[in-house]
């Protein structure tokens, strides 16, 4: 049973004659007594009386004529909605971040939500570690990282350019300072986070390098347990610049540069590299590229080569 079939057997329903519905449909009537035969024949019976001269369905026909017009009504509603789709009046964007790098991505939802309000925006929170195997799970069709992922399975962008940052409390007794050296940090209590990566461990390794003790006195789950920890006095912490751009700029935190730990980071847009991706997905990388453009860096859209 087909869709056309369908629809020429609508026609001879509400035409309540072979001839009008050929009219209708800019057909002839042979063609269209062959289209109702074979539906006939797909579903087993006879659908109209040929007894009666006005097109009369029979039982079965009553019955097909029901399930027909739902049928197309449902066609009509999905052809709409993929049309919408299309022209961004409905869709989802599922994303994957972690705690951190989800900071990027709040000015950038902001101009995406503005320019398309009818898209809704998820981002799943989780372990940096586990973005590239969600990806492939599909649970989301954008992931970002600070990391490369395998080049042979993803595509990755360059979105944000960002650096390690020493913060205090501005009643610390570095606060007045610009710069210090890591070896003027072994008697600090550093406020670390718990969750193992990539840059703790370039951290831990920079203190043993330059022989300094690194007093991890207190460990929290979370880079805001951190940030407000150390603003209410309690000892120091390096944490992304980024994560902590709003509470230095209102003053209620201080950095303080330490050249032994300048660490540049790369934040990366990831995407499947056989993806066929959304119309939300492109408007949204589209989004990020006029972002870049308008506020610069250390913002910017640059795809990192994979070979």
């Amino acid at each position: 049973m087909e869709l056309s079939q369908l629809e020429t057997f609508l026609a001879v329903a509400e035409e309540r004659s072979f001839s009008r519905a050929a009219q209708r449909l800019h057909r002839t009537q042979p063609a269209v007594s062959q289209v109702i035969r074979k539906l006939e024949a797909s579903v087993g019976e006879t659908l109209f009386d040929r007894a009666a001269r006005d097109g009369s369905l029979t039982a079965a026909g009553l019955l097909l004529r029901d399930y027909a017009l739902r049928l197309l009504a449902l066609r009509r509603e999905a052809t709409s909605a993929l049309d919408e789709l299309k022209s961004l009046e409905r869709g989802r964007l599922q994303m994957g971040a972690n705690e951190y790098t989800c900071m990027y991505l709040l000015p950038v939802v902001d101009a995406f939500r503005s320019r398309y309000p009818h898209i809704s925006v998820a981002v799943n929170r989780t372990l940096a570690s586990r973005i590239p195997d969600e990806l492939n799970l599909r649970s989301f069709e954008i992931g970002v990282l600070t990391f490369r992922a395998d080049p042979e399975q993803f595509r990755a962008i360059a979105v944000y350019a960002d650096s390690l940052a020493l913060i205090v409390s501005p009643g610390h007794p570095l606060a007045d300072r610009e710069r210090v050296s890591i070896t003027d940090l072994g008697r600090e209590n550093f406020i670390a986070h718990n969750v193992a990566s990539p840059m703790r461990r370039r951290v831990i390794e920079a203190f043993r390098r330059y022989r300094t003790p690194l007093n991890m006195g207190i460990e929290l789950p979370t880079i805001e347990a951190i940030k407000r920890f150390v603003a209410m006095g309690n000892g120091v912490a390096l944490v992304p610049h980024l994560t902590a751009a709003r509470e230095l700029e209102t003053g209620e935190l201080k950095r303080i540069s330490v050249d032994e730990l300048e660490a540049r980071r790369v934040l990366r847009l990831v995407l499947r590299k056989q993806a066929t991706l959304s119309y939300a997905a492109r408007a949204f990388l589209r989004t990020v590229r006029a972002l870049a453009k308008d506020k610069g860096p250390p913002f910017y859209y640059q795809f990192e080569r994979t070979g």
